[in-house]
């Protein structure tokens, strides 16, 4: 069987994205280990190559599969007509967090079959089966579209990670000098758990992992690293400190095994403070950057999001961070509510903080998290190319010029600009400088400007409390 696996490209409208970081597909290179063995298996990265009709002259597969984020829905959406405007034979399957929090969205006629969870046993029982042109009924974990509705299975409760074959990255070879975060490339990913024991409401990853916080064995994980050809390592979990014992086992492994990279991982403010020599230890063995969500400045916002730790955490987690010289990717959220003393409050608490780096997320109700269901019926568009971060799904109460004005002057002034392009002409080549400068100026414009996408979007409802 020729099967091909899709990573797909953000729509025009949609801001950041793959114009600011690339990531490995590693949800794609697990799939196709459990089916690389026995067949002719492509991934298709569409961030970095764009002739999809080329590689079905090429390649023409039998089944092709494709992940998806929110702000993926609707460009998976149109290449799955694509693909079966091709070729009504093909079998095409979807998967990823969107589908499994709200199948429903690809209830469509150019969609076959829906995975819902981890999907690598489900894609494998899926092939079997289809090669034989036996019934692909029944399989765990999947929603068959019939009709107007979705014919659901049961899915696997997967709790043992160490279950999951190494990520197939043969496949993304072509692809990898590409993948990177700012100055980390090329950069590649790893996974070592799964979900998260805390319940942020804007958050649904605890969902995917049912309320669990699973581990891969750490003699797995050095094995599994210790195949890496990249010197940048990015920890892809959901929370990768949380279990400090596990991670302290994990960092002398490494160090015994002698290997010799660099590492990018999350952790949340309040591990940090309980566990200093964690860090420490983990400095030693090349951690160079922690991404911390500090969310919120005041307790009161960290309360309503339920994060779980407190401004004082965060504060005593940068002064931990920076004694260690690691580096800080600080994480903001911004609230619809805040108003130009709020933004103000922001970009000195930042420039308090002493921070290096700091972004800055326009809080979000993801379909699937407790915010979701909280203010669905307030969101102003329902149009998925919205959901990134950037763009306001809630009424602001500025109005948007002005929202969108404050929210591009935190990423112009919250880092001193000073202290920026030291940044800049430390971490990066200077090769690099002009063309990151230009990547910048366009991202930041956009962002600048994001208030004038809602002018012609039919799905708009109300854009701000203050407008009439």
């Amino acid at each position: 069987m020729k099967i091909l696996l899709i990573e797909p490209a953000k729509a025009p409208l949609t801001i950041g994205g793959e114009d600011v970081f690339i990531y490995e597909p590693l949800a794609l290179e697990y799939i196709a280990a459990g089916v690389a063995k026995d067949h002719d298996v492509r991934i298709l990265d569409l961030r970095l190559e764009k002739d999809l009709q080329g590689i079905f002259a090429d390649f023409f597969p039998d089944v092709v599969g494709i992940t998806a984020y929110t702000v993926h829905v609707n460009m998976v959406r149109r290449l799955f007509e694509e693909i079966k405007a091709w070729n009504p034979q093909v079998l095409t399957v979807v998967g990823g967090h969107h589908a499994t929090m709200v199948a429903e969205d690809f209830l469509s006629p150019f969609v076959d079959l829906i995975v819902i969870g981890e999907g690598v046993f489900a894609f494998q029982e899926i092939i079997t089966r289809f090669e034989r042109g036996e019934s692909l009924d029944g399989i765990p974990g999947i929603a068959i579209p019939k009709g107007d509705r979705l014919v659901r299975t049961d899915g696997q409760a997967i709790a043992d990670l160490d279950r999951f074959p190494f990520p197939e990255r043969k496949l993304t070879k072509k692809y990898r000098s590409h993948y990177y975060s700012e100055w980390m490339r090329p950069l590649a990913s790893i996974r070592t758990s799964k979900g998260c024991p805390f319940r942020c409401k804007f958050c649904a990853q605890w969902k995917l992992a049912e309320g669990r916080y699973l581990r891969r064995n750490p003699e797995s994980v050095v094995q599994e690293l210790a195949g890496l050809a990249e010197e940048f390592v990015f920890f892809a979990d959901d929370e990768s400190l949380v279990d400090a014992s596990r991670m302290k086992k994990l960092a002398g492994l490494i160090k015994e095994a002698g290997i010799r990279k660099q590492y990018f991982l999350y952790g949340r403010s309040d591990t940090i403070c309980r566990n200093p020599e964690l860090l420490e230890m983990w400095r030693g063995i090349g951690l160079e950057r922690v991404f911390v969500g500090l969310e919120f400045l005041k307790d009161e916002d960290l309360s309503y999001i339920r994060k779980g730790s407190t401004a004082g955490d965060n504060k005593k987690a940068i002064k931990i961070l920076q004694y260690l010289d690691i580096e800080v990717y600080a994480s903001f959220i911004v609230r619809q509510e805040f108003n130009k003393a709020d933004f103000r409050a922001l970009r000195q608490y930042c420039r308090e903080l002493g921070l290096s780096f700091a972004s800055f997320a326009v809080l979000t109700p993801l379909p699937g998290t407790d915010l979701y269901e909280e203010v669905k019926d307030q969101l102003i568009t329902h149009d998925y190319d919205y959901f990134d971060f950037i763009h306001t799904l809630l009424p602001t109460s500025l109005p948007l010029n002005e929202f969108y004005r404050e929210y591009y002057d935190l990423y112009k002034k919250a880092v001193p600009m000073s202290k920026q392009i030291l940044y800049i002409l430390k971490k990066f080549p200077l090769k690099e400088i002009p063309s990151l400068m230009k990547k910048s100026t366009r991202v930041l414009n956009q962002l600048k400007n994001a208030y004038r996408d809602y002018q012609e979007d039919p799905q708009q409802t109300h854009l701000s409390s203050s407008d009439s």
